[in-house]
């Protein structure tokens, strides 16, 4: 059995109250590595390009509010 077999078998054991906690502190860990990863693609320079062409699109109309 997997790490995550483990993991599914004991969320579905947990209380609703247990299962809201769960989520919450999920969501907060899952929301900071994602920040993580984000600013670490941002001074690895791995946006650069697409930022770059996003602006000239910008700049030549081609984009539009919502």
């Amino acid at each position: 059995m997997t790490k995550v077999e483990i993991i599914e078998k004991e969320i579905q054991k947990l209380k609703p109250r247990e299962i809201a906690a769960f989520r919450e502190w999920f969501h907060k860990f899952d929301s900071q590595k994602w920040d993580s990863q984000i600013e670490k693609d941002i001074k690895e320079g791995k946006l650069d390009k697409l930022a770059k062409k996003s602006i000239a699109d910008h700049k030549a109309g081609r984009s539009k509010e919502f």
